[in-house]
């Protein structure tokens, strides 16, 4: 594993990678506490939320959850199972609403609590609703700074998304933490040791999910054929590949994957990861030759996923929370937008 601590260390890294500030909480000590803890921990919440829902174009929606009145706009994009109920949603709307921003959590499909309409659903390679609900914001507001926020699989969509889009991509910047750039990878090591914990929570989302989804639509699967999958392997070759256009799991990782589109971003961006990441080992992390210039990777050697838990046991920090909104900030910052206008998008 990488080390980040010593100046050897410090010299060997490229130019595009570079350690992150982030000290890890002496009490929350490992990978795994500092995965779960902010998880357990209740958290108490100022800013209110509304929510919007968007009608899509083949007849389905999403729902965004809105914090914040007026400013910017900062898009946030979940993991795998996740909601703007999340901690790490719910304590980054607030941050960015504290700015003086808009944050608006696209759900994907079928994670606000209600099924989708359509059969499909989301998958980590599913960038064509947010390229959809961003062209409905450039729309509605052409002068509005934007920039985009993903976490896990919503950072894999937000960098693939990115990619793709390259030059074109209508935003001022990007954020993607703890983000499995190779999902073949992930799906490997979640299914090893302690980790069996975490696939077994987001096996159990998805079976619920298409379970739900079952009792109002004619599906190819049965409750009884979901609840008997046993992998998030097996459940992404056995449903997430064929409703979704991919010929099992192993097509479905290769092309979903953000790692080959890095090269391709031009939008400024910062990846935040920690090396001790339980979903997902290190070789993940892209070497400094799969990265544009657009991009900085800052590595931890702690952090867990989506964690970063630092302060004391009476007073935690959320590093994630003030690392984030200050990079955005000096972003918008340097946003040359002289008729920049903020117009309201009501709830």
């Amino acid at each position: 594993m990488t080390n980040l601590s010593g100046d050897s260390d410090l010299n060997a890294l490229a130019r595009r990678i570079i350690p992150a500030s982030f000290r890890p909480a002496w009490w929350l000590p490992g990978a795994h506490l500092q995965t779960v803890w902010p998880a357990l921990t209740p958290r108490r919440w100022y800013v209110p939320i509304r929510r919007r829902r968007f009608e899509l174009p083949d007849g389905d929606f999403i729902d965004v959850d809105w914090a914040g009145e007026q400013g910017p706009i900062v898009v946030v994009l979940h993991g795998l199972g996740g909601s703007s109920a999340s901690h790490y949603v719910r304590g980054m709307l607030q941050a960015l609403a504290l700015q003086g921003w808009r944050a608006a959590l696209m759900h994907f499909r079928g994670c606000s609590g209600e099924p989708n309409r359509l059969p499909r659903g989301y998958h980590a390679g599913e960038t064509g609703d947010l390229n959809t609900f961003i062209a409905m914001l450039r729309h509605s507001e052409p002068y509005t700074p934007l920039a985009v926020i993903g976490y896990s699989l919503g950072g894999n969509v937000v960098l693939k998304w990115l990619g793709e889009q390259g030059s074109e991509a209508p935003v001022s910047a990007a954020v993607a933490v703890s983000v499995p750039f190779d999902l073949a990878n992930a799906a490997a090591r979640v299914h090893q040791g302690f980790s069996r914990v975490y696939e077994r929570r987001m096996l159990r989302s998805l079976q619920e999910l298409m379970i739900r989804k079952g009792a109002q639509q004619l599906l190819s699967w049965d409750d009884r054929t979901i609840a008997a999958i046993s992998s998030l392997r097996e459940f992404d070759d056995r449903i997430t590949a064929p409703l979704h256009g991919f010929h099992g799991a192993d097509d479905y990782y290769t092309r979903a994957s953000c790692r080959p589109y890095l090269s391709a971003i031009v939008t400024p961006s910062l990846v935040i990861h920690a090396l001790n990441d339980p979903f997902m080992s290190p070789a993940v992390v892209p070497g400094e030759h799969e990265l544009s210039a657009a991009i900085t990777l800052e590595l931890s050697n702690y952090g867990g996923h989506v964690g970063f838990v630092g302060g004391e046991p009476w007073a935690p920090h959320y590093w994630l929370e003030a690392r984030i909104p200050a990079y955005l900030a000096t972003r918008f910052a340097s946003d040359s937008l002289p008729n920049a206008q903020v117009v309201s998008i009501p709830a």
